[in-house]
């Protein structure tokens, strides 16, 4: 993304035939969750480097991002939708309603106030970590004084006193890591956890990555390395310290999965995957990255929902994300996107991605950003493997569709609009204003629902809609490349 465009006219959306995966979206309706021309809901641009004078992104979990000195300012988001004045520069995503298209029906999953994806706002890179440690310092010398106080009340008086500095150092500790720990945990994934510091034309910033072949594949997110995508410049730091120049291998935007390669390293240790299929809410979970450029940094929680549909922003292509995410409460700040997120046997089970983040929402002061509440979101690794897959043999990711454009039904389910000739919808003899209630088991209740059930799935998959009324139809789901690079 060196430079800033935006999709001028482009209403297909996610799901259509090859000018578009969804096509033009109905009068009134969204295709498959790509936000009308000129306007995102409530106003939010997404997906992007921030308007010259406009207010910073604290949406994302990637870094924060700055232009180049002397670099040329972008006109706005590329692909996204121009931002109302004093507005984050974000996109919707469950939580509450927001504004829908003209004549659409609501989106039960946007909330005022929340965004993921997008590439964080314009500021100074250099110096945040400073400032951050600079905080603590001085939180820490507070401590201490009043510390020193209270210890020169209690033992200036009379008689013998007792300092638990005399006492002997213990023990060091010794014997292995328990097996299952977070400990365990940081040392199995840490060598394979990488930073990413990218640039561009006009911004730089930074994100995580982690190891998935001795020979140099790294599996990220999209929104990380995009302003690196045309020209721009990435660079890995690994945790021993070493450095490599990386190079886009290539990148799914409607999936915010990308993959890059470095060069002059070797022998590198890979992740062990495991599978996002069985996860269960409440199990236990480590996330590992780079927030706020602390390279390293390691936090734990649990599987706090599955199965999420969180909307981000589009990209050049005007085309809308839509993420069927795992919810954790594990602390995800800014600098984590990309990075891995672990069960507790070492295995990557999802990419860190997106948070929520109410209290950096509009109104707030320009230069403020978004952190951790936790509420975060997680790629799951099932639908991220089959598209670094794609990504690695053929050069790009490969898009799964039906062809028909699609809104979220007056009383619940996901509406079916046009139907593209030939398409996987065609063929299975839907028809526009269909309503679909279910795919296989799993319930419909909105379009992006809908939108985010078909992107787990693979090309050429057989699923199961049921119809309101009750009426059932297979479907064999389709696929076609998705030209980002």
């Amino acid at each position: 993304m060196s430079g800033s465009s935006t999709a001028s006219g482009d209403t297909s959306g996610a799901y259509g035939a090859p000018a578009g995966p969804y096509g033009a979206a109905p009068a009134g309706g969204t295709a498959y969750g790509t936000a009308p021309s000129g306007t995102t809901p409530s106003g939010e641009a997404v997906y992007g480097t921030a308007p010259t004078g406009g207010t910073p992104n604290p949406w994302s979990a990637q870094g924060a991002a700055a232009p180049p000195a002397g670099a040329p300012q972008s006109g706005q988001f590329p692909g996204a939708q121009q931002a109302t004045a004093g507005q984050p520069y974000g996109s919707q995503y469950p939580g509450g309603p927001h504004t829908s298209p003209a004549g659409g029906p609501a989106n039960p999953y946007g909330a005022p106030g929340t965004s993921v994806y997008g590439v964080p706002a314009q500021r100074e890179k250099k110096g945040s970590a400073g400032k951050l440690l600079a905080s603590v310092a001085a939180i820490s010398l507070v401590i201490g004084g009043v510390a020193g106080g209270t210890v020169g009340y209690l033992t200036g008086g009379s008689g013998s006193s007792v300092s638990a500095l005399d006492a002997p150092k213990p023990a060091q500790q010794t014997g292995n890591v328990p097996s299952g720990s977070v400990e365990s945990v940081a040392q199995k994934l840490s060598p394979s956890v990488v930073e990413l510091q990218v640039s561009g034309q006009t911004a730089a910033g930074e994100g995580s990555g982690f190891v998935l072949s001795s020979d140099g594949y790294i599996l990220t997110n999209n929104h990380v390395v995009q302003v690196a995508a045309n020209g721009g410049q990435i660079q890995a730091v690994f945790q021993d310290g070493k450095k490599a120049a990386a190079k886009v291998v290539g990148r799914d935007p409607t999936t915010d999965i990308a993959v890059v390669k470095v060069s002059g390293v070797g022998n590198l240790t890979p992740v062990e995957l495991g599978r996002s299929d069985d996860l269960r809410v409440g199990q236990q979970v480590v996330a590992i990255g780079s927030p706020y450029e602390l390279t390293g940094t390691v936090t734990s929680g649990i599987v706090s929902s599955l199965h999420r549909p969180v909307q981000a922003g589009g990209d050049e292509t005007d085309q809308t994300t839509v993420m069927d995410a795992i919810q954790t409460d594990a602390a995800i700040n800014p600098g984590n996107s990309g990075g891995p997120l672990s069960n507790m046997s070492g295995q990557v089970i999802g990419i860190n991605s997106a948070i929520y983040s109410p209290n950096s929402g509009r109104g707030q002061g320009s230069g403020s950003e978004g952190g951790n509440v936790g509420i975060g979101f997680a790629i799951p690794i099932d639908q991220a493997r089959r598209t670094a897959q794609d990504i690695i043999k053929t050069g790009h990711a490969t898009q799964t569709f039906i062809g028909a454009k699609v809104t979220d039904a007056p009383q619940g389910g996901a509406q079916l609009g046009d139907i593209t000739p030939g398409s996987p919808a065609e063929k299975a003899g839907l028809k526009s204003g269909d309503v679909v209630t279910k795919i296989d088991d799993r319930v419909i209740d909105s379009a992006n629902t809908l939108v985010a059930a078909i992107r787990t799935r693979a090309p050429n998959d057989q699923v199961t809609f049921t119809l309101a009324g009750g009426r059932t139809v297979q479907v064999t789901l389709g696929g076609q490349a998705v030209p980002a690079n």
